[in-house]
């Protein structure tokens, strides 16, 4: 079993930063990728921000975001600690949200699954 746990979210006016974390736990042979998504009240979820492992000639990562958070956000990842983070700059109202992280996990028991985590209010005032 695997479970990923969120922290960070809250209140906070345009403009400002705000920055989550993820961290992820349990059987984990390895993450093939791990990153953001977000549901807005009364619209569908959304990728925000993805990390996909490279495991080829060193460990590191590429990153996928959203046209909308492109100069905004950076998604910074520590593979070692299984966690991932978003570093929100420059939030405007309409990145208000429920943010989950979400992981694709090779386990140490054979198999990959996909897992998510509770997701973490995000309330962006004018």
């Amino acid at each position: 079993q695997v479970h990923l746990v969120e922290s960070g979210g809250g209140l906070v006016q345009a403009g400002g930063p705000l920055n989550l974390s993820c961290v992820a736990s349990g059987n984990i042979y390895k993450i093939n990728a791990m990153g953001w998504y977000r549901q807005a009240s009364g619209k569908h979820r959304e990728r925000v921000a993805m990390t996909i492992s490279d495991y080829s000639a060193h460990i590191g990562y590429s990153i996928n975001l959203q046209e909308a958070v492109t100069g905004r956000f950076t998604i910074p990842r520590d593979i070692t600690k299984n966690t991932v983070y978003l570093q929100m700059n420059q939030v405007k109202p309409e990145d208000t949200a429920d943010y989950s992280c979400n992981a694709d996990v090779v386990l140490d028991t054979q198999g990959r699954n996909d897992y998510w985590g509770q997701g973490t209010q995000v309330t962006v005032s004018s």
